[in-house]
């Protein structure tokens, strides 16, 4: 997404919201108007525990930021909010008890009331239900390249993915030029077929695979020569660099299918 894209979506009540619970504490330390409203009988500055509690969450942001595949504003944002409201409540709940449990009731109350958006743009995306049916239409038709995601609904990169997978399946597909997605948490024989681990702490989620002729040609992450998985960053820029997308959508509408074959039912569904 482009950052006027992100600067949109900050208007959305959930983000806005999240940012004034996640800088509550401190607003309320360092506003002086605010301090002597909240805090009467304290010092308007941060004690060394409150330091360290915010030092803290500055770096289990980073680390969990980075770990999550955050690439732009509104990814490090969303995967930061968790964390920040969290050391929020720890420090409310420092300063008085009952502030504590007021704010820990705003965190859920928010939580329940404003979900975080989620994507509702165009896509042209096949969604499989069985490792058997993407097989079986890799194999259906050669001359039909396909772009797979890998994933799992509970993983953070993969999440940040989704749009960008679904913006780029809208402006590329093509008869010939398919896209398609496999939930490997709810069908790990997927995740055991094309060697990907769906663990917790796993590296290779999210998986996108290129399909040509029915074969794998090309994955990204990929692993070295001496096996160890590269990172890569999942943007949009970054997969139309790695498949090669606007060479690889030239080539197929230069060659389209001389005859559209209807899709059989073969464990999957198209999305709207």
């Amino acid at each position: 997404m482009s950052f006027k894209k992100d600067l949109h979506l900050l208007l959305q009540p959930f983000y806005w919201v999240n940012i004034l619970l996640s800088l509550s504490y401190v607003t309320a330390k360092k506003l002086p108007f605010l301090c002597t409203l909240v805090f009467p009988a304290a010092e308007c500055e941060l004690d060394s525990r409150e330091s360290e509690i915010l030092f803290f969450l500055m770096i289990v942001v980073m680390l969990r930021t980075r770990k999550a595949g955050s690439v732009t504003m509104i990814n490090y944002l969303s995967s930061s909010f968790i964390y920040a409201k969290v050391a929020n409540v720890i420090l409310w709940f420092y300063a008085d008890v009952r502030m504590g449990i007021g704010y820990g009731i705003l965190f859920v109350l928010f939580s329940l009331l404003l979900p975080e958006p989620t994507y509702s743009g165009p896509e042209s995306i096949t969604y499989f239900r069985t490792v058997a049916g993407l097989d079986e239409e890799l194999e259906r038709d050669k001359k039909v390249t396909w772009l797979v995601t890998f994933y799992t609904a509970w993983n953070p990169a993969c999440v940040n993915f989704a749009p960008v997978f679904a913006q780029i399946s809208h402006e590329y597909h093509l008869d010939n030029l398919q896209f398609g997605k496999i939930d490997i948490g709810r069908y790990p024989d997927a995740a055991k077929k094309y060697r990907i681990n769906d663990g917790a702490s796993s590296q290779q989620l999210p998986t996108v695979i290129l399909f040509k002729d029915g074969k794998e040609t090309l994955r990204r992450p990929a692993v070295d020569t001496s096996n160890k998985l590269i990172r890569f960053f999942f943007t949009e820029d970054n997969i139309k660099l790695a498949f090669d997308l606007n060479n690889l959508y030239q080539h197929c509408k230069s060659n389209p299918l001389k005859k559209k074959e209807r899709k059989k039912e073969i464990g999957h569904q198209k999305a709207d």
